[in-house]
């Protein structure tokens, strides 16, 4: 796999942070300029890391910012940070997405009836190490689960780096089980309800609410690196910033982190 590094500049948690990914000497986009699949094996992909397990801030791909550098998201003029439902603690694993691959607006998912949400595929990772942001890995893929956000799909591919320890042992959805006893069921009740401290309803699931398999997966991610090369070739959704790679010159330097509100960390009842 190609040496992929990064750059951070700005403010931690505000929005001046960002994260551009580099590969050599220039900056790339890690919504469209690394290669979804590895060289190694068919069931091997190529994964950018957003989120750190165990992080409250929402980090992801900027599709609209040039580049498509990873930054925090806002909601309402304010950095946004998601709630810990009791017993969890920000996000349950490393959080992240596959490049090259989008969730066609436009069409609706015949396994959910529901339109795409306009995004790069998200993914799990099981792992054992904790990530950092803007990390590129190639990870096995294992499984996937149908979300319904606010009415739109959004798939969530379950995937293990292939260097983890636990690899070797993970092989397909079924395996999760014997390895990470209950954390599918946590899963899928992390996605349920994580949104409910901002004042949401639980969320829902497609597929009857059942887990699926590498199989599955991978049809998945097939037909959401079709839609990415559809999107690529039309360039018809103008939200979306098709820039190409730029060298690296100067830029910004990385100046800390900000001070976190207290309220993040604190603990929202599911009864209260």
């Amino acid at each position: 796999m190609s040496k992929f590094g990064k750059i951070e500049t700005g403010k931690k948690y505000t929005e001046s942070y960002k994260v551009f990914i580099t590969e050599g000497n220039k900056i790339i986009s890690p919504f469209h300029n690394i290669n979804l699949y590895s060289e190694s094996a068919k069931d091997v992909v190529r994964v950018v890391n957003e989120i750190p397990r165990f992080e409250n801030a929402k980090f992801e791909i900027n599709k609209s910012e040039n580049l498509n550098c990873i930054m925090q998201d806002t909601k309402k003029g304010k950095m946004r940070f998601v709630g810990n439902v009791y017993p969890f603690k920000g996000y349950l694993w490393n959080y992240g997405a596959l490049p090259q691959t989008w969730e066609d607006k436009d069409e609706v998912c015949s396994f959910t009836n529901c339109k795409g949400d306009n995004d790069p595929l998200d993914v799990v990772e099981i792992g054992t190490r904790r990530k950092s942001i803007g990390e590129v890995y190639e990870a096995k893929v294992l499984g996937c689960l149908a979300l319904i956000d606010d009415g739109e799909c959004d798939w969530k591919i379950i995937v293990i780096d292939t260097k983890d320890e636990k690899a070797s042992v993970l092989n397909d959805i079924q395996d999760v089980e014997n390895v990470f006893p209950g954390l599918i069921k946590d899963t899928f009740t992390w996605f349920r309800v994580y949104k409910i401290p901002d004042g949401k309803p639980e969320n829902v699931f497609g597929l009857n609410s059942e887990i699926q398999n590498k199989e599955f997966a991978l049809k998945i991610i097939q037909g959401a690196h079709a839609s990415w090369k559809k999107l690529i070739d039309q360039k018809h959704v103008k939200e979306i910033n098709y820039s190409e790679p730029i060298e690296i010159g100067e830029i910004e330097a990385y100046q800390g982190e900000d001070d976190i509100p207290t309220k993040v960390y604190e603990y929202y009842f599911m009864n209260q």
